[in-house]
């Protein structure tokens, strides 16, 4: 296992028009503070599915070097994110190629996926 700072990378839920975004928002919050609880040092990239996203992720991912990468559900799971979804893992491996790659299943979730790669 490795030692070393998280990245997570989830969509922004405050760029989705006509949708409250408190309730992803809250949950993520809760999720991120479980990273403290486990001593591990963790940084969360918000950002849409677009040409700026993409951009948005190499300037995270080029920030430090990082132990693991979790990509979240938001991006990972709807259908037509896809190709926004193969983009952000090829990213992952041209700008983080030592990092492992994780899953999570929920927002309050992701220090568990993180946990299986990093100590």
């Amino acid at each position: 296992m490795a030692h070393g700072p998280v990245l997570v990378i989830g969509l922004d839920p405050t760029r989705f028009p006509d949708w409250d975004p408190e309730p992803v928002l809250a949950a993520m919050a809760r999720g991120h503070a479980r990273f403290a609880k486990h001593g591990i040092e963790a940084d969360l990239c918000l950002t849409a599915a677009d040409a700026d996203g993409e951009q948005t992720i190499v300037a995270a991912l080029t920030r430090t070097e990082y132990a693991c990468v979790v990509v979240g559900g938001g991006i990972r799971k709807h259908e037509p994110l896809l190709g926004f979804f193969e983009r952000v893992v090829n990213l992952i491996r041209r700008h983080a190629p030592g990092a492992a790659i994780a899953f999570n299943s929920t927002p309050e979730d992701t220090v568990d996926a993180a946990r299986r790669h990093v100590r």
